[in-house]
């Protein structure tokens, strides 16, 4: 029985979208070559839905390859989609030849200038923020109006933010619940094309297709769209005492012989937080030298392993968290840069029966008023320690795991906040006083 063709569209301006982006046909061929030596055989619309481009802009190119005895017909549709194709020996020799000069397998890349323009179009500049939206984004969150006008400013300009305190503070917390406050969808290319190399953009890990864009990949309908391009929500990339400056460079594999994207070009469109600052092998200072000029000026410098040099978009909201304070940073030049500076302390005695309460509700233990104002009045206020809106959780959670092990009900009680208390700041044996966090550092 005959298998039904899809209903193909075929789009008369496909061909278009490869002469805007510059692309060298031997590009289109060595990856078209690529994809069937990896597969064995592909019908005509497979093979333009892994290049992700219409097959209105193959045609000339399977074309030619098909006078050059490179591929050959295996089997024929009702439409020229439905062709299936296979290498010859001659077009498997030239796919090795394609192999060991690249082995990137994956859509065509888009050129660097496409790249730039995109970028500017979908700027990060361009998401509209007010309060409802911040406090929305930040949730239950127990925020003072102060600190979120600080936060609210900051991430409607155009400058870095660098939030700093002890540990304890709530920075990561805080970060982490900034990153919803990036709304929308964006292009992001699968890779891009610079002076004769590729470089890979798009991660699955940092950037979330959209359902439209998992849909489409999902058929093997032709494409009628540019799908060089991903659509993803806005991205955020997280880093902390891992970075060095050589991640910040692009990363060349040398056995698959194609670039791979630093953090802060994937996070183009979105968001870079750089946490703990200060934990880094390499200096904070060091560090940050590398972020003044594009932070200023809204690009980056990039080199090829060949010695080009190019500039690449930096379109990037930039949050640094830190226990170190702007002035332990050494570079005035740079404290100014940062534009704005947001100190996280302790919470009051409210506030953080708040956070107690909440911490009891996650854990799924009782909550007790008494036993708040015994841990504040006792614990905290006996040993100068801060009231950190970290620390609740920390301290119901092990009562919890107590409770788990014993096969009991987990309670607020003395006994046993106590007990949390002195596994969480682990006390010096003799002395029994327990440290404050920034002894700890």
């Amino acid at each position: 029985m005959k298998v039904a063709e899809p209903d193909v569209q075929i789009v008369s301006s496909g061909a278009a979208i490869l002469d805007a982006s510059g692309l060298p046909e031997s590009l289109v061929i060595d990856l078209l070559l690529r994809h069937l030596a990896r597969t064995g055989n592909l019908r005509a619309v497979e093979i333009a839905s892994r290049l992700g481009v219409p097959l209105s802009a193959l045609t000339s190119v399977i074309d030619s390859l098909r006078m050059q005895r490179l591929l050959d017909v295996t089997g024929r549709g009702a439409f020229d989609a439905g062709i299936e194709y296979v290498l010859t020996d001659a077009g498997r020799y030239r796919a090795r030849d394609a192999f060991e000069r690249c082995q990137y397998l994956g859509p065509l890349p888009v050129s660097l200038a496409e790249y730039a323009t995109r970028v500017a179009q979908q700027s990060v500049r361009q998401i509209p923020l007010d309060e409802s939206r911040l406090r929305q984004a930040i949730g239950d969150a127990v925020v003072s109006p102060e600190l979120i006008a600080q936060l609210g400013a900051a991430l409607v300009s155009d400058r870095a933010l660098y939030l700093y305190g002890a540990s304890g503070t709530g920075k990561t917390f805080l970060a982490e619940r900034l990153l919803d406050a990036l709304s929308g969808e964006i292009d992001v290319p699968h890779a891009i094309f610079v002076d004769g190399e590729i470089i890979q953009v798009y991660d699955p890990v940092v950037h979330r297709a959209s359902d439209t864009t998992a849909t489409r990949q999902s058929t093997h309908l032709l494409p009628i769209q540019d799908n060089r391009w991903v659509r993803a929500k806005r991205p955020v990339v997280i880093t902390g005492g891992e970075l060095t400056n050589e991640m910040l460079d692009l990363k060349f594999e040398r056995q698959s012989r194609f670039y791979v994207a630093p953090p802060q070009v994937k996070a183009n469109n979105g968001m870079l937080i750089i946490d703990d600052l200060g934990r880094q092998r390499v200096s904070a200072r060091e560090l940050l030298n590398r972020w003044i000029v594009p932070l200023d000026r809204g690009f980056d410098h990039m080199a090829l392993h060949t010695g080009f040099k190019f500039e690449v978009p930096f379109d990037v909201k930039v949050l640094f968290s830190s226990n170190l304070a702007p002035s332990a940073l050494g570079d005035p030049a740079f404290v100014r840069r940062l534009g704005y500076k947001i100190h996280l302390g302790p919470l009051d005695a409210a506030s953080y029966r708040t956070v107690i309460q909440q911490a009891c509700i996650r854990a799924g233990v009782p909550y007790v008023q008494e036993m708040a104002t015994w841990l504040i009045e006792e614990l905290h206020q006996a040993q100068a320690m801060p009231l950190y809106p970290a620390i609740p959780y920390d301290l119901v959670a092990k009562l919890r795991d107590k409770a788990v092990f014993e096969g009991s009900d987990a309670r607020l009680t003395r006994e046993g906040v106590r007990w949390a208390w002195n596994l969480y700041f682990a006390p010096d044996q003799g002395d029994g006083e327990a440290p404050t966090l920034d002894q700890l550092r």
